[in-house]
């Protein structure tokens, strides 16, 4: 009960306001390394949110941990726990102020956060946390009364500031929490597309909601906190049951659930693409222990997934390695000094080592696997058939190709192999081993992934044996994996291209475009069922960009693929349409030849049938290339339009430049200040200050001048104009008192435009009182009070107070309605009395001739010249 009162205590000094956090610098967070990776550190990706220290993971880690086995999370299911994480990930540190550790959030984006509904955030969630005493929230509301929002308060968390101070495990700094946010939003943020800041796209598992979306989220960050650079999961040691697996034994402590549960947890994360389970290649080829890869990690930190095989031995190796060998190898080190396990289907070796262990080490120190060496046996130097190379071909025959004709022929029948062209079996003997040479060849072109032929001299790229790094890709491209193999670089090129456009053209179509890798991979599939499997796919190439990733819409519906709709994945409604209409004019073509020709047998009704179908099918054959050609003709007239307005818009543009150009040049029509544009920023200021004035006297004279007067009108706009220099006056000489001496005869242009711009202000302070003051006086002029009289009378004689038409609440509504008339109608006298004036100001301007030339010269000539214009004239 201690420990609930002063929670209590400490919910009471609370803050109201909510301050947000703001995000520190990539640069400035501890424990974040630049590593090789598909982003850059800093620019916001997800790859950069992935991209941990080993220090700043193990700190995380240790966090989180110390928070699920807080006592007041015991027995909580997998959802309260998600929680308190997002929560701890989204509250304040410390700053020596109580208050400091609460988070704000709301019901409907908590439950974004765990995947489920707001109703089952408040039914199921935040009571459970609440009766265990681990979180503690209170309830922000408006101006208005309405609630917004929840302030949270994660009780471990605030314990163990209380009590465990900076050492313990949840006593988290600013940047340490920041990159904790950080990283829960890459994996399971519901993203945010706010209008006048940068979208935050949703994470990984942001599409998962509903049954174990908390779950399986939560298991996420887990393996995540517990992965190395490399990506693969820390496993844990001990003997585990062989139904599961160690993988799921493993996300099962870590969890706190039964191994069964966490392999549900295992099966449904690699479903949706970030887990990859995989062996061990082992020296028999069978099945290894298996393994966990995180693919977004490993994809952050730059690691290519490519078959590996342990070889060993100081012998040469052959031409051509099978497949799952040893990946790219320096020059000059043999497949034997790895000194690492092979894994199948794991990453290849990269030049930058592993940050968090050291080169050579086991991925997995508690099961050390031990690879027993194997060599080939050494080659004898060309007998015995090695001649044959790695294409397992015959051996020729003696005379093989004797009589073959010298020149062209000849070399167009240069054999491919480099053993070929010189035989023992021919009797000629052989100067230089060409085994090793070629062994050579392969040797020093393994580096750079590219194998040269020794026909034509030419280079060709090796080929990749995995599916390309981006999730995406590999989750459009996995039923298809079988046939990646067989793709050259290039095939392999043009395939990743068509994948991407048609993964846009998904997105476009989509209102989850996050569901477009998970639909083409579908698509590859029914389309390899129809084919029968891979097995039957005899180019690969053609058969993926020619009909395996084509979009076969059954009618003119865009989203219509096979009759089936994209965006929902139901019947397509159009495509029903279509067979509906198609049917009825067959019933009403039979109809016509049964009325046409009555005596006609079946096989001949059959076949005028088929022969009317077939000419009307031509004719919406003509029909539908007329209007293609129609559509075609239309769009070039679109676009030679959009052509021309495109050019007019610059033309026009580059007009406005050029003028603008040339009024930048003027000077100023009032003081001549050189290059102004016809009017300098002082003028400015003092031309809007005497319409300020002018307005003021108006305003002024509408209540305090007889209108029909004009000397009364003038004497009142004169009092007006003597009261407001007054107080410019007044701000001049205060805003002088805080300059320092001399400071605005070193830049008098600049000074001037000071002093206009404060005339303006205190004119426009005086504006609202004026208007203020009008609007007073003309509310109680005869028309405002004979308006406010109609409009009591009116409210009193409405249904609801006929009953009782002195009472309070009908007195109320009563003035209530005739004070808005007064002030409606004082408000049209205003504005009609400023408009009379403003017409009388106009006809009398225009009757006023303009000044001499001679005065004007005059005039301009006893203003004071600026600095380029003095040294201009003394020049």
């Amino acid at each position: 009960m201690s420990g609930i009162a002063a929670s209590a205590a400490m919910l009471s000094e609370f803050v109201e306001d909510v301050v947000v956090d703001t995000p520190m610098l990539p640069a400035q967070r501890n424990g974040l390394l630049s590593l090789p990776g598909g982003g850059q550190p800093g620019d916001g990706s997800l790859d950069d949110a992935l991209r941990l220290g080993r220090g700043m993971r193990l700190r995380l880690l240790a966090a989180v941990r110390a928070l699920l086995a807080d006592e007041s999370l015991a027995g909580l299911g997998d959802a309260a726990r998600l929680t308190t994480v997002v929560l701890f990930a989204k509250s304040r540190a410390p700053e020596g102020r109580k208050g400091d550790l609460q988070s704000y959030i709301w019901g409907a984006e908590l439950g974004r956060w765990l995947g489920m509904t707001a109703s089952t955030v408040h039914h199921d969630v935040l009571p459970v946390l609440r009766e265990t005493d681990a979180l503690h929230t209170r309830m922000v509301i408006n101006d208005e009364g309405h609630p917004v929002g929840l302030d949270c308060l994660v009780m471990p968390l605030w314990r163990a500031h209380q009590h465990g101070g900076a050492a313990h495990p949840l006593a988290l700094n600013k940047a340490e929490l920041a990159v904790l946010l950080r990283l829960i939003e890459a994996l399971f943020g519901p993203g945010w597309a706010p209008e006048d800041k940068e979208p935050t796209p949703p994470g990984l598992l942001a599409g998962r909601t509903g049954k174990g979306a908390a779950t399986d989220r939560l298991g996420l960050l887990l393996m995540v906190l517990n992965s190395r650079a490399s990506g693969w999961l820390q496993l844990c040691g001990g003997s585990v049951r062989k139904k599961e697996g160690r993988g799921a034994a493993t996300l099962s402590r870590l969890l706190g659930c039964s191994p069964s549960g966490a392999r549900k947890v295992l099966a449904r994360l690699t479903e949706t693409g970030v887990v990859a389970r995989q062996r061990k290649a082992t020296v028999t080829r069978m099945n290894g222990r298996g393994r966990v890869m995180l693919l977004p990690v490993a994809r952050a930190y730059g690691r290519v997934l490519a078959p590996v095989e342990p070889v060993s031995g100081s012998g040469s190796v052959s031409s051509l390695r099978p497949d799952g060998a040893v990946g790219d190898l320096a020059p000059g080190q043999d497949a034997g000094g790895l000194g690492t396990s092979g894994i199948c289907g794991a990453e290849a070796a990269v030049k930058a080592g592993d940050r968090e262990r050291p080169d050579g080490a086991e991925f997995h120190a508690d099961h050390a696997f031990v690879v027993t060496p194997v060599s080939s046996p050494p080659l004898s130097g060309g007998f015995s058939g090695e001649g044959r190379g790695g294409e397992g071909r015959r051996p020729e025959r003696v005379r093989a190709r004797e009589n073959q004709a010298a020149g062209g022929e000849a070399a167009a029948a240069k054999p491919a192999s480099p053993v070929a062209e010189v035989s023992p079996l021919r009797g000629e003997m052989l100067a230089k081993c060409v085994v090793d040479e070629q062994r050579q060849r392969v040797a020093g072109t393994k580096a750079g992934g590219r194998l040269k032929t020794v026909t034509g001299g030419k280079t060709q790229q090796q080929a990749r044996t995995g599916l390309p790094e981006d999730l995406d890709l590999q989750v459009a491209l996995g039923p298809v994996a079988w046939l990646w193999p067989g793709l050259n670089r290039w095939q392999q090129d043009q395939v990743v291209k068509a994948v991407d456009a048609e993964l846009q053209q998904l997105k476009d179509l989509l209102m989850q475009p996050e569901n477009a890798p998970r639909l083409l991979a579908d698509r590859l599939t029914d389309r390899l069922e129809e084919t029968g499997g891979e097995a039957r796919v005899s180019s690969p190439f053609g058969w993926i960009t020619r009909r395996g990733l084509v979009q076969r819409p059954a009618c003119s519906d865009v989203r219509c693929d096979d009759g089936i709709r994209l965006d929902t994945g139901g019947d397509c409604a159009n495509c029903g349409n279509v067979i509906h209409v198609r049917r009825a004019r067959r019933v009403r073509i039979a109809a016509d030849i049964d009325r046409e020709l009555p005596g006609l047998g079946v096989a001949g009704r059959r076949q005028v049938l088929e022969e009317r179908l077939r000419e009307h099918a031509a004719a919406e054959a003509e029909d539908f290339v007329w209007r293609r050609e129609q559509a075609r003709a239309e769009q070039a007239r679109r676009e030679k339009a959009r052509t021309a307005a495109r050019e007019r818009g610059e033309r026009e543009r580059r007009d406005a430049a050029a003028a603008d150009a040339v009024r930048q040049a003027l000077a100023c029509g009032d003081c001549g200040q050189q290059r102004s544009a016809g009017l300098c920023e002082a003028c400015g200021y003092r031309r809007q200050t005497e319409t300020a004035i002018a307005e003021a006297g108006m305003v002024a004279a509408t209540w305090a001048a007889d209108l029909d007067d004009a000397a009364d009108v003038a004497a009142v706009a004169a009092h007006v104009r003597a009261t407001l220099e007054a107080d410019i006056e007044t701000t001049h000489q205060q805003f002088l008192q805080l300059m320092e001496p001399g400071e605005l005869e070193a830049n008098p242009i600049a000074g001037a435009s000071v002093l206009a711009f404060n005339a303006l202000q205190a004119v426009q302070q005086a504006m609202p009182e004026y208007r203020s003051s009008a609007l007073g006086r003309l509310g109680g002029t005869p028309e405002a009070d004979a308006e406010a009289c109609r409009a009591y009378k009116t409210e009193q004689n409405r249904r609801w107070c006929r009953a009782n038409p002195n009472g309070a609440d009908a007195i109320a509504a009563a003035t209530k309605a005739a004070d808005a008339a007064r002030e409606r109608t004082a408000e049209y006298l205003l504005a009609m009395r400023l408009d009379q004036l403003r017409k009388r100001t106009a006809a009398r301007t225009e009757t006023v001739a303009p000044a001499p030339w001679a005065a004007r010269l005059t005039e301009i000539a006893a203003r004071p010249l600026d600095g380029d214009t003095a040294g201009a004239a003394i020049a």
